[in-house]
């Protein structure tokens, strides 16, 4: 069994202090990496390798549908705004295209134990096309049968239905991730996403009638119009529900980036000692309804699969998020999508004519992506351990890739101390491990280990990296 980690303790002045730009770590080296030099002819390499090792990794699936109905002023996320459905189909086909083009590559005896469906709004599609798509993927990769598959979709709950998720679970979906943000109709008209508090618990209701083994729901803080009573109100409406998983993301106001946070007045947001007062509400509220903080944003029940193995000490974090499947590579499908397969990265064009133009010439629609050397590798095993369960045993790493820690890390040591005095981690006879004040703050301790910051892009990367704020 795993340790258990301590709940984390909000203090404002340290993490106003910490509060600067860095990566969430979904990945290492970070995406800003990735090179336009490597493509599909490396994709094709570095697949080969993975079924020539002794015991070939499962995989996990991914499939990125980008269209929404209405813009979310808030949204930073790649989707394309349209009311015009027949876009879905014409997506679906070139889609089939990249699935066949791709899954040739794999040995068929390696399982799928994962699926999931983000976005954009995956329900843009119908569920008979979602069901089409599934049916697609079955007939080209062999899915678990043991009953460890995962099924996710990510759905907007004003554009489904009661009967959509019995036809979803049908065709196997056993998670469902619900977009709130928050229920203050003053905060919902002021990103343009007027959303029920009814409606959205009768979607909540369906996946449980319809046998789900999870339901997570989103909350975002720092939004405009936004006030700690009107978020207690949101909290206390998901808190008595009792979702498995509630995950509470920071709103980052970048309106130079993205064109519909311009439609946001800056002076409707809270400001920085309220945003943190909301982030403070939410932890302690939430902790005391006994939800286990699993890391960065993420809480979930005791009983919930993500809890239970942070506590056995197998928990993995990847483009999807916190994971129970670790030892899986991962291929996505679609526009942006992101692969991990073997020791490499790779990523589709962020656009669907250029997605589209290379299926069309018979390409895999790779745009960049990187291949990692030993150093990545070690570097992200550590970022891995930091992020999911907030410590570090020296020994562990030091036998897996045959280093002295203290000596191939010295560079880092410095800083982890300066952090230790500052109340952030502590060290211990085989490591160091986050202080529950630390805890709110892993990204600022995987930054300690991070070789690529300063961030430096890669020679031919379209743009400078764009980091989040860590608080």
């Amino acid at each position: 069994m795993g340790i258990v980690s301590p709940s984390p303790l909000f203090d404002a002045d340290l993490l106003r202090r910490y509060d600067t730009p860095g990566p969430r770590y979904t990945s290492y080296p970070t995406a800003p990496q990735f090179s336009a030099r490597f493509g599909a002819e490396q994709l094709r390499t570095h697949a080969a390798a993975t079924n020539r090792q002794d015991h070939a990794r499962p995989l996990s699936l991914y499939v990125h549908v980008p269209f929404c109905t209405s813009p979310c002023f808030y949204c930073g996320c790649n989707r394309v705004i349209t009311r015009d459905k027949a876009r879905g189909e014409l997506y679906l086909d070139y889609l089939y295209r990249e699935i066949a083009r791709m899954a040739p590559l794999f040995d068929s005896g390696r399982p799928v134990v994962q699926l999931h469906f983000g976005g954009g709004t995956p329900n843009f599609l119908t569920p008979a096309q979602i069901a089409d798509c599934v049916a697609e993927l079955r007939s080209q990769f062999s899915f678990a049968t043991d009953g460890s598959m995962d099924f996710s979709i990510e759905l907007d709950p004003r554009f489904v239905t009661p009967a959509d998720i019995g036809e979803l679970a049908r065709v196997g979906f056993n998670r469902a991730s619900l977009g709130v943000q928050d229920f203050d109709p003053d905060v919902q008209k002021a990103v343009n996403r007027v959303q029920g508090v009814d409606e959205t618990l009768a979607i909540v209701a369906a996946c449980r009638e319809h046998g789900m083994r999870s339901v997570n729901i989103d909350l975002i803080y720092g939004l405009p119009k936004q006030t700690r009573a009107g978020f207690e109100r949101t909290l206390d409406i998901v808190i008595e529900a009792r979702q498995d998983r509630i995950a509470v993301y920071s709103y980052a106001h970048l309106p130079q980036l993205f064109k519909p946070q311009q439609r946001i007045a800056a002076e409707d947001l809270p400001t920085p000692e309220e945003k943190l007062a909301l982030l403070q509400c939410a932890i302690e509220r939430l902790v005391a309804a006994g939800y286990v903080y699993i890391g960065m944003d993420h809480f979930a029940l005791p009983e919930d699969e993500l809890a239970r193995a942070q506590e056995r000490g197998d928990l993995h974090r990847n483009f999807m998020g916190y994971t129970t499947h670790a030892e899986s590579d991962l291929l996505g499908f679609g526009v942006s999508a992101i692969s991990h397969i073997g020791d490499s990265f790779s990523q589709n064009p962020r656009d669907i004519p250029s997605w589209e133009r290379a299926i069309d010439d018979g390409r895999l629609p790779v745009w960049r992506g990187m291949p990692l050397d030993r150093d990545d590798v070690l570097r992200a095993d550590v970022i891995q351990e930091l992020m999911c369960h907030g410590r570090l045993d020296y020994a562990r790493i030091g036998k897996r890739f045959d280093i002295e820690f203290g000596e191939y890390f010295a560079d880092a040591l410095p800083r982890l101390q300066a952090l230790a005095e500052d109340g952030l981690l502590t060290f211990n006879r085989v490591g160091f491990q986050a202080t529950p004040k630390g805890r709110l703050l892993l990204r600022v301790i995987a930054m300690c280990f991070d070789r690529y910051l300063p961030a430096t892009p890669a020679p031919d990367a379209p743009d400078a990296p764009r980091f989040s704020r860590t608080v």
